[in-house]
């Protein structure tokens, strides 16, 4: 099997969420965190877990309670990582440092030891407690036998470097004397180093900044293990014997107070390091080498120096422009935006709402593509389905739960349509949708607020519509063969609104009939409610069907037949238009001139007549029926 991380699925209520862990068994108290891979095939897992466990991978779901202990497991981890990375870097700094300048004497060489020796009581704990714990992943299952766990960690390239970190070569301080060059190789656990990076990364949440501290860090290593080198190279041609060598200040010995030495000994160390820098970053103005020893060190130095120096550089810009790719992106794309507005002349107040936009959207959401979803689902591409899906509702099921369209459908159906939602923003007074538009998208509000509009200029509100809210479902549905807009609908300041293209929401309901039928049905009652209110004339609200009023006095006595009642309002037919007063005016001055009186005012009687006639029959037509005389539903 190819080493990796292991990815252990958790599920939690509708969820599945995978981490990666390390388990060690033997105590109490979880530790979980991510881990480096095992170089001889074997993957550790990622939960560090001190109790026993049976040997298979459990398929009972997590609690709350785990999964705390869980999250508290990895900082405990990373702590303890953090204890042998510091023990690491004690020898990497120190052991050039006491080699090379004379900071270590016989009178503070106790306190030296002690540390030491703390140190190397960091690294048998580690290898002798935690690292033969360590779960690892074998034919797809986790092994947690102990047995196991020691043999896989003894047969690891890891386990021979650490074993070789503690050979003990500090016996032979009894013939040679304390040299700290005896301890090189503690050095050799650089892997628990790389691995506390790697953990401490992965709870960051802005890791750029440990990357780019820890990036200088090796800058200043370099600098510092080429000034312990000048100073050796110095001690050895002899302080102040050339131009080119360290002179020697500070390093004075004698009857001194401890604070003056230690300020001394600061000094010559500061010498050398500012003679590292100058040759490392080739900044110059150094003095000449005289001697051919000194001619070749310089030149390492130099050659050294731009090697080490560009690959830093390098390295920092990868760190600084991967931490900056977003807004480098965003702000690529405004700029060329705007070159192309200003080259075709575009109206100012269409550039400035242009620029707002971006703005707004790089201000709200901190990313930018060519919407916020299609570069979310970019970024997410490389993730298994089930871990999108994982992202997706924790992102968005909190807003599209309370819309009352979705209520009563399956869950997993508006899971699946998690998946399918984009987010827009909208500026205030953008339009959302026009009346008799084709319908091909539906909006549910994420945040902000949207009008329903109409009436002259746009200027009638009808309804405004909050977070939770859902529009445009009855085009999209096609309810009644309706698929075009209804309703004109704007923005009410900035509004940011998923949109579910019609596309996909009929390919998620080809495998949901029971909750198509349940969205169509509530469309259609929204499309009807909405003709109610807004189709229907005013002159007609007031006529009342007779089986509709059978329906409102079912159950109810009938009244005494002595009581009155009051005839049910008739529509009256609207009156004939009045004849304009300059076609009425011509007509009169055409009687006067022409002579022919007698014919108009024939033809003006007959019109009249029949107008009249026309509103009688009418009159008849619309009166309600008799019950007494006409037999009803009632009568049946």
């Amino acid at each position: 099997m190819p080493p990796g991380n292991l990815m252990t699925i958790r599920r939690r209520g509708h969820r599945s969420a995978a981490a990666s862990h390390i388990r060690l068994q033997g105590s109490s108290g979880p530790y979980r965190t991510s881990t480096r891979t095992s170089t001889d095939g074997h993957i550790p897992t990622s939960r560090t877990q001190f109790r026993s466990a049976p040997p298979q991978l459990p398929a009972a779901p997590q609690s709350e309670e785990e999964e705390e202990e869980g999250r508290s497991g990895d900082i405990l981890y990373v702590l303890w990582m953090f204890l042998v990375s510091a023990a690491w870097n004690w020898n990497v700094w120190l052991i050039p440092v006491r080699w090379a300048f004379p900071y270590q004497t016989p009178q503070n060489a106790p306190y030296w030891l002690l540390a030491d020796y703390a140190c190397d009581l960091i690294y048998i704990l580690d290898i002798a407690v935690f690292q033969p714990r360590l779960q690892f992943i074998r034919g797809g299952d986790i092994v947690c036998d102990k047995k196991e766990m020691r043999k896989n960690y003894m047969k690891t390239k890891r386990f021979k470097f650490d074993v070789a970190s503690l050979v003990p070569l500090e016996l032979l301080y009894f013939k040679t004397g304390i040299n700290p060059l005896l301890r090189l190789p503690r050095l050799l656990k650089i892997n628990s180093f790389f691995e506390f990076n790697e953990r401490l990364e992965a709870i960051l949440t802005k890791a750029y900044i440990y990357r780019v501290i820890r990036t200088t860090t090796y800058l200043l290593y370099c600098l510092h293990c080429n000034a312990c080198l000048y100073h050796w190279v110095s001690s050895y041609i002899g302080l102040g014997a050339t131009q080119w060598v360290y002179n020697g200040v500070g390093n004075r010995s004698g009857k001194v107070t401890l604070w003056k030495l230690n300020v001394e000994l600061a000094q010559s160390y500061i010498r050398c390091y500012y003679f590292a820098v100058k040759t490392l970053i080739t900044i110059g103005g150094l003095p000449d080498p005289t001697s051919l020893f000194e001619i070749v060190f310089q030149l390492i130095n130099y050659f050294v120096g731009v090697f080490v120096f560009s690959i830093m550089i390098g390295q920092m810009r990868d760190v600084v422009g991967a931490a900056t790719a977003a807004q480098t992106y965003y702000r690529t794309c405004m700029d060329n935006t705007i070159k192309y507005m200003t080259s075709y002349r575009i109206p100012k107040d269409v550039q400035n709402r242009v620029k707002t936009w971006y703005n707004y959207t790089w201000q709200s959401q901190g990313m930018l593509g060519k919407e916020s979803a299609t570069y979310e689902q970019e970024l997410l591409t490389q993730l298994p389905d089930k871990m999108r899906l994982d992202i997706a509702v924790d992102v968005n099921y909190s807003i599209v739960s309370k819309v009352p369209l979705f209520q009563g459908c399956d869950r997993q159906m508006i899971f699946d349509m998690l998946k399918s939602l984009r987010s827009v923003v909208y500026l205030p007074g953008d339009y959302v949708c026009k009346k008799g538009e084709v319908g091909r998208e539906m909006y549910i509000i994420k945040a902000g607020e949207v009008q329903v509009v109409g009436g002259p200029n746009e200027r009638t509100v009808f309804a405004t519509l909050r977070a939770g809210s859902v529009f445009g479902e009855i085009s999209l549905l096609a309810v009644g063969g309706v698929n075009r807009r209804t309703a004109n609908v704007i923005a009410h300041g900035f509004a940011n609104l998923f949109i579910l293209d019609k596309k996909d929401l009929n390919e998620i309901l080809v495998h949901y009939p029971e909750s198509k039928k349940l969205l169509r049905k509530k469309a259609r009652l929204a499309s009807r409610l909405s003709s109610d209110a807004c189709c229907i004339p005013p002159s007609s609200l007031c006529v009342t069907p007779f089986h509709h009023r059978k329906m409102l006095n079912k159950g109810k006595k009938p009244e005494p037949k002595a009581e009155a009642k009051e005839p049910a309002p008739v529509p009256v037919a609207s009156h004939r238009p009045e004849t304009p007063r300059l076609l009425r005016a011509a007509l009169e001055m055409t009687e006067r001139s022409s002579g022919l009186k007698g014919a108009l005012a024939r033809v003006k009687e007959r019109s009249s007549k029949s107008s009249i006639s026309l509103q009688r029959s009418l009159s008849a037509s619309l009166r309600p029926p008799d019950p007494v005389l006409s037999p009803g539903p009632d009568l049946d």
